[in-house]
């Protein structure tokens, strides 16, 4: 029997008397430690204060965020563990909640109305297999993937029938641990004994993963003449078609993916994503619109949903203006990008040129110039870092809008940040043809070029002076940062010097505004942490 004295609840829902039910079931179960909550906001607010064995959420908590978007912040934030049993509840049965919600996997559904003995009897038994698993969840937890491999080999000797459950987390520790020939050998052991959908799924975008593109799609095909209703199968047979260049058929499976579980924010901005590159605007609206909806109360809001939505709202327009109905949708979508991220000038800037454009296209010439001079403004004190192709993009807006020499120094200051990229540099000449700007890196460049060679051959102090005058040139180059910062480290844990820390910290200092989506971007969180650790 299941002792509950100890547990530590959280029962939320909009309704009082729901709430005041349950409680009283979870009371006459024994539960002493019950705490209440009216919405998604509060949820949050619980969990970052406290930790819950157990949690009973419902799923409509009507404005706000929902029970999918809650889960989802707590699984981002890190506020719920392993241990964690998160129940949802819901008196709603569609298509579209059951699908977002499964995609984040609560540990269970409970359905309205229930009464004690089907709570405790659900909840018994979620709480006697988290007890079986208790070795491998506290390996989890504790972020130690080779004990979860111990922790599984384990259980699977004691209890054979916990091995479907044990093959997942088997299979997840093997991913982190990057031992690929293993995980391939396991999930197609799995596959050929039974097509289960998570190792369809999870061996399919491994193998696209590493570029083995035709294995993948085969695999996704197979899973989806199995499981049709998975979305996940049509996600990944859109990225296989976009790597083989097939834009429109990827487009056709986002759309399938879409219409199977449309509450997923990440997917709609991906279809528009691929849309807009099928010039087909209108359906990218329509994404990036629920995108933008979605992602109002999601932890996955992201501005460039907003500005995406506005683009496309552009584009939707052809060559003819704009209407008031399109730029009045523009401005509030900026309006509502800016209350979200008050703080961002890059955001700010990029907003403005969008509406400027749209406006000048309108015939609003005095209203665009004043938003472009704002725009410009705030460039030029920016010390944020915009990806590459963000900077050629505002770039080529300001030159539009009739800033020239704003956007001569956007494109200086994205020689200088991506200098060394020859693709950023052939966008950056299709733009320009000032020598200037166009050879500001060579030297940088050729310095930075010796420095790699250098440090292949282990002349390592030498290599250090190169990195050294490369970015001297370059100050704020992030591959030039980099590679002096890692040449340090080198120095550093051979020989400790506290001089040499400083500088190696103040190189990375440099480029801590470089985007997150840049690929180089968990060499830098790698590089910091060595160094901070010293």
């Amino acid at each position: 029997m299941i002792v509950y004295s100890n547990t530590r609840f959280l029962v939320v829902d909009d309704f009082s008397d729901f709430r005041s039910s349950v409680k009283a079931m979870l009371t006459q179960m024994g539960a002493q430690h019950i705490d209440l909550a009216a919405s998604g906001a509060e949820t949050v607010a619980l969990c970052n204060k406290s930790r819950y064995d157990i949690i009973l959420h419902d799923y409509n908590l009507g404005d706000g965020k929902n029970g999918q978007q809650v889960l989802e912040e707590l699984h981002q934030a890190k506020l719920i563990g392993p241990h964690c049993i998160f129940v949802m509840v819901t008196a709603e049965s569609s298509q579209a909640m059951v699908m977002a919600a499964l995609e984040y996997e609560p540990d269970a559904y409970l359905t309205k109305p229930f009464n004690r003995a089907s709570l405790q009897q659900r909840l018994d038994r979620l709480v006697e297999r988290k007890q079986l698993l208790a070795p491998i969840l506290d390996a989890l937890a504790a972020n130690n993937q080779a004990g979860v491999l111990q922790a599984c080999d384990s259980l699977l000797q004691r209890q054979p029938r916990l091995a479907p459950l044990c093959q997942r987390y088997r299979a997840k520790a093997l991913a982190a641990l990057g031992r690929s020939a293993d995980l391939e050998a396991m999930l197609q052991a799995i596959i050929d004994e039974r097509p289960l959908p998570w190792a369809l799924v999870m061996l399919a975008d491994h193998l696209l993963d590493n570029n083995d593109i035709d294995r993948a799609e085969a695999l996704y095909e197979q899973g989806v003449s199995l499981f049709p209703m998975l979305p996940t199968l049509y996600d990944g047979l859109a990225r296989a078609k976009q790597l083989r260049g097939e834009q429109l058929k990827a487009q056709v499976f986002l759309e399938q993916a879409v219409k199977i579980s449309p509450n997923n924010p990440q997917r709609q901005a991906e279809l528009g994503r691929v849309a807009r590159a099928n010039q087909d605007p209108d359906r990218a609206v329509r994404a990036f619109r629920q995108a933008v909806n979605l992602g109002r109360h999601s932890a996955f809001r992201d501005p460039e949903h907003h500005l995406n939505l506005a683009d496309s709202l552009c584009a939707q327009a052809g060559d003819a203006a704009p209407g008031p109905k399109v730029l009045l949708e523009i401005r509030q979508t900026m309006d509502d990008m800016h209350n979200g991220w008050r703080d961002n000038d890059g955001l700010a800037a990029r907003g403005e040129l969008l509406q400027a454009s749209a406006l000048k296209r309108a015939g609003k010439t005095a209203e665009a110039e004043q938003l472009a001079s704002s725009a410009a403004e705030r460039l030029s004190t920016l010390d944020d870092f915009f990806a590459a192709d963000t900077a050629l993009q505002v770039a080529a807006q300001l030159r539009a809008l009739g800033q020239n020499a704003q956007a001569d120094q956007m494109l200086s200051s994205c020689v200088e940040i991506y200098g060394d990229d020859p693709k950023v540099m052939a966008g950056i000449a299709e733009q320009t043809s000032d020598p200037d700007i166009l050879r500001s890196g060579d030297q940088a460049m050729e310095l930075n070029r010796q420095g790699m060679a250098l440090y292949q051959k282990k002349h390592f102090p030498e290599a250090l002076e190169a990195f050294r005058s490369a970015l001297a040139l370059q100050p704020r180059n992030i591959s030039y940062a980099l590679n002096t910062a890692q040449s340090l480290l080198r120095l550093l844990l051979s020989s400790p010097d506290e001089a040499l820390r400083e500088e190696c910290l103040d190189c990375l200092s440099r480029v801590r505004n470089m985007p997150a989506s840049d690929a180089r971007f968990e060499r830098y969180t790698k590089l910091r942490e060595k160094a901070e650790s010293l």
